[in-house]
């Protein structure tokens, strides 16, 4: 049962435009953003944030979603794994792809470079964080120090995001809990207390 209970989009015609922005960018209005909006102020800051990290910049937004897929699944985050599943099916990124993102080690689907940002991502969503020196230094081989902030910006908000959505166990959207049934499933995923 969820924590707080999300208002409803009727409830808050000022932020229609925040709303919009999000369902545009994601397909769904997340209930995330409608349990926000009990703080209004804080609602367009973070939308702000959130569409300038994940759509803006140079790294593309498939890798950007499976970074923050696995930094979820470091948190264990079962709403944001659903939520990134959701975000790589829609930017294009192979269902193959999305299902091995755990094995990114070893799975011949995954670039040397998409290696280096899935571990710093892995290691960064663990609490203590896991990222050691070697991993930055493998980066670093792959990613100009522009990227480098934008993967820890991704790895960032999903800090937040982990934190916010597990805490108000903020019901989980069709849409994601759809591609995250078809994508991750067999890989033991289940909505948890999202469902």
């Amino acid at each position: 049962m969820t924590a707080i209970t999300p208002l409803t989009p009727q409830q808050i015609p000022e932020l229609q435009p925040v709303l919009e922005m999000a369902e545009a960018s994601m397909g769904f209005v997340p209930t995330s953003l409608l349990t926000m909006a009990h703080w209004p102020e804080l609602l367009p800051v973070f939308a702000g944030l959130a569409g300038t990290v994940l759509n803006g910049g140079e790294l593309d937004r498939g890798l950007k979603q499976l970074i923050a897929l696995l930094t979820s699944h470091a948190a264990g985050c079962r709403y944001c794994q659903a939520h990134t599943s959701h975000g790589a099916h829609r930017s294009d990124v192979a269902p193959e792809k999305i299902g091995a993102v755990f094995e990114y080690e070893s799975s011949p689907l995954f670039s040397d470079a998409e290696r280096a940002a899935l571990r710093v991502a892995a290691h960064a969503g663990m609490v203590p964080n896991g990222v050691e020196a070697s991993d930055m230094v493998s980066l670093r081989e792959h990613f100009s120090e522009k990227q480098c902030v934008e993967i820890v910006a991704v790895i960032s908000l999903f800090g937040f995001l982990n934190r916010w959505t597990d805490t108000m166990a903020t019901p989980l959207e069709d849409q994601p809990m759809d591609v995250a049934h078809s994508q991750l499933t067999d890989i033991g995923w289940t909505p948890g207390k999202h469902g």
